[in-house]
This record gives C-alpha cells, structure tokens and sequence, in this order.
C-alpha cells in the first residue's frame, strides 16, 4: 500500500497508506473491538488480505468474529459471515491469537544454534515456568510475532490490538529490556561461576546468600536455562534493533483509543505523549461511547427546552396535563419533567467536558475519529462492521 503524499483525512486514508496499524489503549475503552472493526472494514472496502492479531489474554475477539477459539495459527472468517452481516467483501479478514508458549518454541526451534541446544531448552525444568511468567515475556513475544508476521509478508494489512496494561508502553520497549537483560550483571552472577571453574563458588558472598534461599540446585537449573539462552543472546539484540525500525518505520502507525472519562483521557494524553517522544508515527485517536453532539450546543432546541422545563416546570405540566389526559397527575408530570430538566444539565457538563477532552487529545494525530454510544454490546461481525462505519470516514 503506497502512502499519498498528503496526510490522511480519515482513517480509511491511514490505513490505505500504512502496513501495520497498532491499536493501544488503557483496559475497558474499547480497543480491542475498535482494532477488529478498523480490521473487518480494511478487508470489505479494499482489496487487501487483513490479519487482525490480538495480544490481550482477553479473548473479546474470537467472540466478536464468530470464531470458537484461535491462535497463533491465523484463521479465515468465512466470506458467509460477511454476508450474514449484509457486506460483500472484497478482501479477506484473518485473524489470530498470540499463545505466548508456543510463539516462545517457535522462536527457540528457529534461532538456537543447533538441535541439541533447542532440544536442551525445550526440556528444561523451568522452560515452561520461565516463558509464561518471566517479566517482559507476553511483551517480548508479542513484538517478536509481529516482525515474523511482517517479514513473511503473507499479509497487505496487519492490525494488532495490544494488551491493556497500566504501562502502555510495555509493549514497545519489551525488545530493549529483553536484550537490555541477557548483558545484565544479574545474569552474568547467575551464569559465570558454571562457565568457568576458575570461580569458587562458595567463595562469594551473592551465592553464598543465594545458595541459602534457594539452593544449589535450583540456582544450577537456573544458570543452566540462561546459560542455553545466551546462545540465543546476539539474536535478540540484533531482532531488537530489526523491531525497532519496524515500528518507526514509514509503514507503521499507531491508533490510540480512549474514552473521554478522566482517567482513559489522562491515560491517552500521556501514552500519546510518550509515541512523540520516541518519534513514532501517531495516525488517529478513536474518542469510543461519546455523548452526542446536540449536548454540546447551549443554544440547541433541546438545550432551550430543557432550560425551560428548569424554570418552568409548574407552569409546563399545567400546560400539558389536560392535553395528556393527566388531570389529576399534574404534580408527577411536574416532577418527571423538572427530572428531565436536571439529567439533561448534568449530561450538558459531561459533554461540555468531553469537548474539552478532545480538543485537547485532537491536537497531535492526523486524524480524530468519533464513536458514539451503541444501544447493545458489540458481539459479533455485523457490530464491528456497523462500528466501523462510524470511524472509516
């Protein structure tokens, strides 16, 4: 896909232009729904094949998309559940699940150095332990698949949905911690005195203290693990840096999505923040359950109706009790109406803020997106087709 010259006006625009589009996010925003539905459009407007990958633990997306269950093995949506959702489209949508355990054999069977160290890895003790738990491991892998992914080049389109973490940027710098660690002093205390005989093991104070609350032969196993692993060191230096260009790179967006509730916002504000300190390219910020237009406008219809109900209530429901057959229910019709009146001003501030909110996300990215608030949950593809209308232009 060829990037125009112009910036984008839309987010069809971003994501003709782009090969990878990166959905992020704090929890509950609804970027995992948003990255499926940007995902879903791409594959009936255009004709591309579109894989949607989430790395959230969560598994919102198989719902959504009518699958049972998937993996890292990408799986097809049938061109019968688009038109069971009434679309034609003109692409494929794919999409796939990072299994974290199996990215990480993945990743050991293609760069250990020979079959003996990968099987050597494989079957140790605390392999499983390790890759399912060890800090920055989801992270890691998550960004590792997605260079694989790239790099295979089986795909027009790749949208992935990243997990909603606290940090969001977890996710990004999950490469340079990685490496950052196999030439940490820790590892080299874990690993030296097994490489060389030269050091006395029980001479040093670290294994001595080690020693006593862990014991030799966990902090054997241990050295043995990292010590395979390192075979692997130079890779993940070298793939940290080929991931790293990937993300900055001219084909690489980010789409930010938030709502406008103080804590997402502070959220958005500061990830949006971090992208434009490390020179990432942000593309769009998708505003998800925002409260209708007709709330902001102070000099609206609606808005002076309600004003008048505030300070006229009384004087309204005489009006309209007779008319309404509610001769004798002209103090509720009073009551309902002065309540309206109230919720009305109370969503007037919410919007108000809301406006505020976004002028003050909208600043940075080349396109702001809107999404009001849906009657029923989003649970399947004709939901994040009809969400993705809202969004595409």
């Amino acid at each position: 896909m060829a990037r125009p010259e112009e910036s984008p006006r839309s987010i069809e625009q971003l994501i003709a232009s782009h090969e990878i589009v990166v959905a992020c996010g704090s929890g509950g925003v609804g970027k995992t729904t948003t990255a499926a539905a940007m995902a879903a459009m791409a594959a009936v407007r255009h004709t591309s094949k579109v894989l949607v990958v989430t790395v959230d633990p969560a598994k919102r997306l198989a719902d959504a998309l009518g699958l049972e269950a998937f993996g890292n093995q990408a799986t097809r949506i049938a061109p019968e559940a688009f038109e069971m959702a009434g679309a034609a489209p003109r692409g494929e949508l794919w999409a796939a699940m990072l299994d974290t355990k199996q990215s990480w054999d993945d990743l050991v069977h293609r760069h250990a150095p020979d079959p003996v160290t990968t099987r050597r890895i494989l079957e140790n003790p605390l392999y499983q332990n390790v890759t399912g738990r060890f800090v920055q491991s989801h992270d890691y892998i998550a960004v590792e698949r997605l260079y694989e992914l790239h790099r295979d080049g089986d795909y027009d389109l790749i949208v992935v949905d990243t997990p909603p973490t606290r940090n969001a940027l977890d996710f990004l710098e999950a490469p340079d911690r990685m490496a950052e660690f196999f030439s940490s002093r820790l590892l080299r205390l874990l690993t030296v005195p097994y490489k060389s005989r030269l050091v006395n093991f029980a001479s040093k104070p670290f294994y001595q203290v080690a020693d006593r609350i862990l014991g030799t032969q966990f902090l054997q196993d241990i050295a043995e693990f990292f010590i395979l692993l390192q075979t692997m060191g130079p890779g993940f230096i070298e793939r940290a840096r080929a991931v790293d260009r990937l993300l900055h790179d001219r084909r690489t967006t980010f789409v930010v999505v938030t709502t406008l509730e103080v804590a997402p916002a502070r959220e958005a504000e500061f990830f949006i923040d971090a992208l434009s300190a490390r020179r990432f390219h942000l593309g769009a910020v998708v505003l998800n359950k925002v409260l209708p237009a007709y709330l902001r406008d102070t000099t609206g219809a609606a808005a002076l109706l309600a004003e008048r109900l505030a300070t006229s209530a009384p004087a309204v429901a005489a009006e309209l009790a007779p008319a309404l057959g509610l001769a004798d229910g002209e103090a509720q019709l009073r009551r309902v109406l002065t309540e309206v009146a109230e919720n009305f001003a109370r969503f007037q501030l919410v919007a108000q803020r809301e406006a505020e909110e976004e002028a003050a996300l909208g600043r940075t990215p080349e396109v702001v997106a809107t999404v009001p608030f849906f009657d029923s949950d989003i649970v399947d593809l004709g939901g994040l087709l009809s969400l993705g209308e809202r969004i595409w232009r």
